[in-house]
Order: C-alpha cells, then sequence, then structure tokens
C-alpha cells in the first residue's frame, strides 16, 4: 500500500531519474539542470582553492618565520651605561647559552650580534641589518644553509660574509666579489665617533623564501661582528629554537628559569602574532563570502525545481491518483534537487584539489599569458603562489554545499507532494 512505501525506493529513484534527463519538449528543465550544476560546480570549486592558497600562504609564511628566525630571543636584564645609554648585552653568553641549551626541547641557543649597516659595491648602496653569529649555529638555520636557490659553500663563511639573494641582485654581486660594510658607530676617537669601513668576500648568497628576508639580512661570523660593532666579549641576544614551535608559549617558564629572571623574553608569536591573527580573520571573511556565493548557486536548484514541478502538475496528479503518497512525491523531487547538489559538489571538489595539485604549472601559465610580473615578492613576501590542500578545508567545502543544496531542495519538493491531484487534473 502507499502508506507502507519504502524511503527511497527503486521506483522514485527511476522517476526522478526520467525528469532530470527529460527534453525541454517533454516538460523537463534540461537547461536549468546544467544552470545549476555549473554554478555549484564552480562555487565549491572557488571555495577550495581559496581555502587551500590561504591554507599554503599561512603555513609558507610560518615557514619562513621559523626556519630562518629565532623560535625565541633572550635579551639581557639591561643597565644604564655612564653615557646614559640603555644596554642590554649580555656578558656572560656563552654560559647563559649553555644553560638554555640543556632546557629539555631546546635545540640550539646561539649568541648573536645585530646591527644595522650600509653595504656598498661599484657604486651601488642597500642598507641591511647584519647578525653575528657562528658558522655551526648558522648552518643550523634550514632556511639559510637548505635553500634551494642558495649559491657559493657555506663552510667558507668564516672567511667572509653571506649576504641575501635579495641584497645580491639589488647590488649586483656574485660570489667572490669584494663589498663595503659602512657603520656610523665606528671607531671611537677623542674628536668623536667615526664611520667604520671594512671589505669583505661574498662567500655565501642564501635564499631563506622570504623577500623581506633576502632583501634586508646579511651573516658575519660572531667573533668579526663583535669586533666591527664594538661588542668585544658581549652579545646583543641569544637566539633559541625548539623542537616545537607551536609550543612555544610552554617553554617560556622553563627558559626564563635557566637565562635568569630579569631577562627579557621576545618569541616568533609576538614578533609576527599579528600578522597570523590578520590572515586568521582573513581566512574566516573569506569562508563566508565565499559560502554565500554557494548558497546563491544552491539557490538555482530551487529555480530548476520549481519549473519542473510546474510542468509535470499532470504527472504529479496521476502518480497521486494512482497511489503514490505525498512522502514519495517529496522524495522524487528531492531526489531531483540533491543529485545536483550531489555531481556539482563531487565536480567542484575535483576542479578543486586539480588546481590546488598543480598550482605552480597553472600559476606559470597565468604569468605567461599576462607577460610577466603577475606576483610581486615585494608586495606579497614569497616568491610564489602556494597552496596546501586540507582534509578538514575540503570537508567543510562538501558539507557546507550538500547541506545547503539538501534544505534549498525541501521547500520545492514539499510544494509538489501537497499539490491536490484534482487541481492538477482539472484542465487535462
Amino acid at each position: 500500500m502507499a502508506g507502507h512505501t519504502a524511503p527511497f525506493a527503486p521506483f522514485e529513484w527511476m522517476i526522478a531519474w526520467r525528469y532530470l534527463r527529460a527534453r525541454r519538449a517533454e516538460g523537463g528543465v534540461s537547461v536549468m539542470t546544467w544552470i545549476s550544476l555549473i554554478g555549484i560546480t564552480l562555487a565549491v570549486f572557488a571555495l577550495i582553492a581559496t581555502l587551500a592558497v590561504r591554507s599554503g600562504f599561512r603555513s609558507e609564511f610560518v615557514g619562513t618565520i621559523l626556519g630562518a628566525n629565532a623560535h625565541v630571543t633572550i635579551y639581557g636584564p639591561g643597565r644604564v651605561t655612564e653615557q646614559g645609554a640603555f644596554d642590554r648585552t649580555i656578558a656572560d653568553y656563552q654560559a647563559m647559552a649553555g644553560r638554555l641549551a640543556s632546557v629539555p626541547g631546546v635545540t640550539r641557543a646561539a649568541p648573536t650580534v645585530r646591527g644595522q649597516v650600509m653595504i656598498s659595491y661599484r657604486g651601488r648602496n642597500s642598507g641591511v641589518e647584519v647578525y653575528g653569529i657562528t658558522p655551526a649555529d648558522l648552518a643550523s638555520l634550514p632556511a639559510i644553509a637548505d635553500g634551494e636557490h642558495a649559491r657559493g659553500d657555506l663552510a667558507d663563511f668564516p672567511a667572509g660574509i653571506a649576504i641575501g639573494s635579495g641584497v645580491a641582485q639589488e647590488l649586483g654581486v656574485m660570489v667572490g666579489d669584494r663589498i663595503k660594510l659602512i657603520s656610523p658607530d665606528g671607531v671611537r676617537t677623542p674628536m668623536g665617533t667615526s664611520p667604520r669601513v671594512n671589505v669583505y668576500t661574498v662567500t655565501y648568497i642564501f635564499s631563506a623564501g622570504r623577500w623581506d628576508i633576502d632583501r634586508t639580512r646579511a651573516y658575519l661570523p660572531l667573533a668579526e661582528a663583535q669586533s666591527y660593532f664594538n661588542r668585544e666579549g658581549v652579545a646583543d641576544e641569544i637566539e633559541v629554537m625548539i623542537a616545537e614551535p607551536e609550543r612555544v608559549e610552554a617553554m617560556i617558564p622553563p627558559l626564563r628559569q635557566a637565562a635568569g629572571e630579569a631577562v627579557q623574553v621576545w618569541t616568533w608569536r609576538d614578533a609576527s602574532g599579528g600578522f597570523l591573527r590578520a590572515l586568521q580573520v582573513e581566512d574566516n571573511v573569506m569562508f563566508v563570502i565565499l559560502s554565500i556565493l554557494v548558497l546563491i548557486a544552491t539557490m538555482n536548484i530551487v529555480s530548476g525545481l520549481i519549473m519542473l514541478v510546474k510542468n509535470k502538475g499532470r504527472d504529479i496528479g496521476i502518480l497521486r491518483t494512482i497511489g503514490l503518497s505525498e512522502g514519495s512525491v517529496m522524495r522524487v523531487f528531492f531526489i531531483c534537487g540533491a543529485f545536483t547538489g550531489l555531481i556539482g559538489t563531487a565536480m567542484g571538489v575535483l576542479l578543486g584539489c586539480l588546481f590546488a595539485i598543480y598550482i605552480d604549472p597553472i600559476f606559470s601559465f597565468v604569468n605567461y599569458v599576462a607577460g610577466g610580473g603577475v606576483w610581486d615578492p615585494a608586495i606579497r613576501g614569497i616568491y610564489s603562489l602556494p597552496a596546501e590542500l586540507h582534509l578538514w578545508d575540503v570537508m567543510k567545502a562538501v558539507i557546507l554545499s550538500l547541506g545547503l543544496s539538501f534544505i534549498v531542495t525541501i521547500f520545492p519538493a514539499r510544494r509538489a507532494a501537497r499539490m491536490n491531484p484534482v487541481e492538477a487534473l482539472r484542465y487535462e
């Protein structure tokens, strides 16, 4: 009997399939179905592609931060010198670095000297920040030592200077060239402080993957940097690398205890937390905006089903007359709408995943067609457009699309189910 028909019986699927593939002359809405299908496909594709690019951008940005910068920086307690200046240099830096290195979870503790200078080469000048660091500590920085586009031999670093690829490009410098470092805080004389000018051989050119690092950074051996910046016997800070950078907050108490309570601790989250929070906000806003796009695409299903119900009014009346229940009629039209949403979602997921996987050749093609210059690392900080697929991002897009497709299908399906068969057949 009609009241005992099993939900989603085979005959309901058969009727729904006939309606979906019916030609317009037969009362079908194939054109509207295709419009709905294409709209959902493009909306899901845009959502997955955007989420993948945002995830890749954040991962690339954080990776370059953690690969070329200290996870935790320890500064001295500070004191006021006889000249009235505030001095945070660390005199017992070797002992403090040893204590910090012994903390569980710490992989490296490197005394560092820092200073801002101007590099000059054949009339070209560029301002950079110089880091004084031991060769062993520099070799432990993965983004510096293991860069894909590095030039020169890191083993030659003690005999010269290492500069970023952006600095080298700005000055037109190659490995083996000799450059001048000019510091305004140079030799102290009875007449005042005169600029200090030293000449160094470029032994290594690194590429950390971040334009702002490659364009503004250089490394000198620690002893040479101490002499150059008048830091004999002291260090400006101690850079600490930890095994789990994401848990950096939990490492602060033991590090402070090992270094001394009066020290100042500065983490990578303190330095870049504002940018990461901005990325998170942007991710949420983009998801909301693209969710609205998916909703608009699924609304086409409603239009198509309303037209289908109107065109199939006589069929609905006949089906109800021969014994189909309201539930069966509702499920027939629900299958029509849900099937469109399901196929559109699957095609959108496929296109979105392919875009994320093959983003490099796609981006290269777009850059070629546009004549180059599509991606400016000076603005975006990294050298290429990254994409990173995460299962949860794909699942969010699938759940959103299918959920909206199923929900919007219910209303026209209910309208079809509640159609009075007498009214539907009155003029037939």
